[in-house]
């Protein structure tokens, strides 16, 4: 960036709050914070033409936790954190849509499913619906999860032996979301400014200095929102990336398929587009490759994804894929979010676990709130 003095002084001058990412959680803070102080000068700062994460390349899943999940959750985090989490991605979906709309962001309630393979994990989940559904009643409502496997014959899948519903998943179209959330931020008179890469940041006394690759952008406070990026800035983070492979079919006539569906503990995923069927995940294939910022496809994932489409999913139907993408997503040895301050003026909210379209909002709006107490 080659800033001349106009664009110093009008753009980039008196800055209250910068926040880098424009992802579903850096435009809820910039959100909050404008809804709650008008007056603050809030600019978004991008790196690419669009988020450049997994914020309009998630699968579109308005999903907050599989019977399976939460049994891998709960060996591995404290009970109480693991549903205070499943309430807060529940909370973070109504969130979502009160903010923009149903309509705005494509939601449609067809619940979610989960496909079982193995009848004796399934049953080990099975047994788990009762406790869960009592755990999480006076937050989401009654009867959330239940047995289904006569729908399995409807959906056509073979091979599969038995299903879990939730009633309460949805789906969005990601694109329309994020073109809402942007249209709101802009209609409350933030900037967001696209192809601005961030080298590091450096705290003053009483603001923060941007760098770039020539020039300098300054601000009182800075947020950064850069999910699975956030190690570029802030290298003592405890976030790894893990990138999500995601393939979508042409249109398939009388696609049986419709709702949110999860298998091998939430790894794999697919949904229905319309007539079309998206289908994503494997990193569990090899943790180490996803590992990765770098955008791209394996050989071992997308032929697993292949298989289990032929073998499994849809194998009474020809399909063709249309286009296929990968996002990154941001994960960490403990299961919620981190949001803090990190140093003087600097802040961050990041790591969603791959849940961020259920967990942006509020942690947006939370990372925000810290900020305007530190105003």
């Amino acid at each position: 960036m080659n800033f001349s003095f106009w664009e110093q002084n009008t753009f980039f001058s008196d800055i209250d709050v910068a926040i880098i990412g424009s992802g579903i959680v850096g435009l809820n803070a910039a959100i909050h914070l404008k809804t709650q102080q008008p007056n603050l000068k809030v600019v978004v700062l991008e790196r690419g033409a669009l988020p450049s994460g997994a914020s309009t390349k998630n699968a579109g899943f308005a999903c907050f936790g599989s019977v399976s999940e939460l049994l891998d959750n709960l060996a591995k985090y404290p009970q109480n954190q693991v549903f205070e989490l499943v309430e807060k991605r529940y909370k973070g979906l109504h969130k979502l849509r009160n903010l923009l709309g149903d309509d705005a962001i494509g939601y449609e309630g067809l619940g979610g499913y989960e496909l079982f393979t193995d009848s004796e994990f399934y049953q080990k989940c099975a047994n788990a619906v009762e406790s869960f559904n009592s755990e999480l009643r006076q937050v989401i409502g009654n009867q959330i999860y239940s047995t289904v496997d006569s729908k399995i014959n409807e959906f056509g899948f073979k091979n599969v032996k038995h299903l879990i519903f939730n009633a309460y998943e949805g789906q969005i179209h990601t694109g329309k979301m994020m073109n809402a959330l942007i249209e709101l931020a802009r209609s409350k008179g933030i900037s967001i400014y696209n192809g601005v890469k961030i080298n590091k940041i450096e705290a003053q006394n009483h603001s923060v200095d941007l760098v770039l690759e020539d020039g300098i952008i300054k601000s009182k406070k800075v947020i950064i929102t850069t999910n699975a990026f956030a190690k570029q800035l802030l290298p003592d983070l405890d976030v790894v990336p893990g990138r999500g492979q995601v393939i979508i079919t042409k249109p398939i006539p009388n696609l049986p398929i419709k709702g949110a569906f999860h298998y091998d503990e939430g790894y794999f995923y697919f949904r229905n587009v319309g007539n079309r069927l998206l289908f994503g995940g494997g990193r569990n294939l090899d943790f180490k490759a996803e590992e990765t910022t770098e955008f791209g496809f394996t050989d071992l994932v997308q032929n697993e994804l292949h298989r289990l489409l032929r073998e499994v999913i849809i194998p009474n139907f020809d399909y063709e894929i249309e286009t296929r993408w990968s996002g990154i997503m941001g994960f960490g040895s403990q299961q919620a979010p981190i949001v803090q301050q990190i140093s003087l003026n600097i802040f961050c909210a990041v790591k969603m676990q791959g849940m961020g379209v259920a967990l942006g909002s509020l942690t947006g709006e939370e990372v925000a709130q810290m900020v305007i107490m530190d105003l």
